[in-house]
C-alpha cells in the first residue's frame, strides 16, 4: 500500500502507540561481508524496516503519509546492542512495542531467532521517530499526529569555525579527502581521523536529505578509512592475523538536517580501548554554513575483533601492542 484509503482515525494512532506488532524479515545478502554473519548496518536495516511495518500493521504507511499529508517519516535516532551474531540463513521475528513514557514515537525492537530449540535474541534496540513536514505541503496534518510533527529535524546551533574549507573537489575523486582545513581544525590534538565527502542522492530520502540510513553508511565507511589510515586495513588483518570485526553496540543520532550533495565533515574519534578486547569511538558529523560549523549527527560504535580456532570455536580477539599501539595513536 503506498496511499491510505481513509482519513487517519483515533485507532489507527492508538494501535500506532499501545499495540506490540511482529515482522518476520530476511536480512540483504548486501550484509554478508566477512563470513556468513551480518554487520552492523544490515541489522539496523532490519530494526528500521520492522518500525516501518509497525507503521504499515496501524494503517499508518510511509508512503500514504507522505502522499497524503507531507508527512515524512525519519528515524532520527537508533541505538542498538548485539548479543548474538545473526547469520545470513537466518529469518529474524523483530517485534516493536511503542515506548511512550517519555513522549514523541520511541520504539524498542528485539529481533530473535529460533536455534537448537531455543529462542536467541540477536539485537535490542531503541529508535525514536519523526514527521517532518514537507516545506510544499498543504494539506492539514491529522488529528492525533500533531505531537509527533515537525517542521524541520533538530536544528543544531552552528559553532564558530577559524579554518576555511577547501574548494569542492572533482565528482571522480570518489571517496573524498581527508585533507582539509576544516578536518585539521576538528582533529587538533585529538585521537581522531577527518573525512570530507559529497553526500550521494542515493543517501537519501523525500528528495531532500540524508536519511538515517544513509548515515549509518557513513558510520561504516569512516571506520573502513579509519582503519587503512592506522595501518588495520581489514583485508590486511584477514589475511594475516585471521581477524573478523564485530559490533557489539551502536547509537546513531541526528542533530539537523543534511541536504543532497553537501559536503559532510565526518570525525571519528577512539575514546576507550577496553581490556584489550574492545575500543570505543564516538562519530561526529558536521557541514559548514556561511563560515559556521553546524553539527548534524553523532553516534558510537564499540568494535572488536573475532577469530576461528582450529576447533571450529569463535573466540574475540585480544589485541596485541600494536594494535593497542594503532588504536590509541601512538604510531602516528
Amino acid at each position: 500500500m503506498t496511499t491510505m484509503d481513509t482519513p487517519v482515525s483515533e485507532d489507527k494512532v492508538r494501535a500506532l502507540l499501545e499495540q506490540q506488532s511482529s515482522a518476520v524479515l530476511r536480512p540483504a545478502y548486501e550484509g554478508c561481508n566477512i563470513s556468513t554473519s551480518l554487520g552492523f548496518k544490515q541489522i539496523n536495516y532490519l530494526v528500521e524496516a520492522a518500525v516501518l511495518e509497525h507503521f504499515r500493521a496501524a494503517g499508518l504507511p510511509a508512503g500514504g503519509l507522505y502522499d497524503r499529508f507531507g508527512l515524512g517519516l525519519d528515524v532520527v535516532e537508533i541505538a542498538t546492542r548485539l548479543p548474538a551474531h545473526l547469520h545470513i540463513d537466518d529469518v529474524p521475528t523483530l517485534t516493536v512495542t511503542p515506548d511512550t513514557r517519555k513522549g514523541g514515537l520511541r520504539f524498542k525492537v528485539v529481533a530473535t531467532v529460533q536455534r537448537d530449540g531455543a529462542e536467541v535474541t540477536t539485537s535490542t534496540s531503541t529508535v525514536s521517530v519523526v514527521l517532518r513536514r514537507d516545506s510544499g505541503a498543504t494539506a492539514p496534518v491529522p488529528d492525533g499526529l500533531h505531537p509527533f510533527v515537525t517542521d524541520r529535524i533538530g536544528g543544531a546551533e552552528p559553532r564558530p569555525l577559524t579554518a576555511e574549507p577547501a574548494p569542492r573537489g572533482e565528482l571522480s575523486a570518489g571517496r573524498g579527502t581527508s585533507a582539509d582545513p576544516v578536518l585539521a581544525e576538528l582533529t587538533k590534538d585529538q585521537n581522531a581521523f577527518g573525512w570530507r565527502w559529497r553526500i550521494p542522492y542515493f543517501y537519501c530520502h523525500f528528495s531532500e536529505r540524508v536519511q538515517m540510513s544513509g548515515f549509518l553508511r557513513q558510520m561504516e565507511e569512516v571506520v573502513d578509512l579509519f582503519l587503512a589510515d592506522r595501518g588495520l586495513d581489514i583485508k590486511r588483518v584477514l589475511d594475516e592475523r585471521h581477524w573478523i570485526p564485530v559490533v557489539t553496540k551502536s547509537d546513531v543520532r541526528l542533530l539537523d538536517e543534511v541536504i543532497m550533495e553537501e559536503e559532510l565533515y565526518t570525525i571519528y574519534t577512539v575514546e576507550d580501548v577496553f581490556k584489550g578486547l574492545l575500543y570505543t569511538s564516538r562519530m561526529d558529523c558536521y557541514v559548514v554554513r556561511e563560515g559556521a560549523l553546524v553539527p548534524v549527527a553523532t553516534g558510537h560504535i564499540t568494535h572488536g575483533y573475532m577469530t576461528k580456532r582450529d576447533t571450529g570455536v569463535w573466540e574475540m580477539v585480544t589485541f596485541d601492542e600494536k594494535t593497542v599501539a594503532a588504536f590509541e595513536g601512538a604510531n602516528r
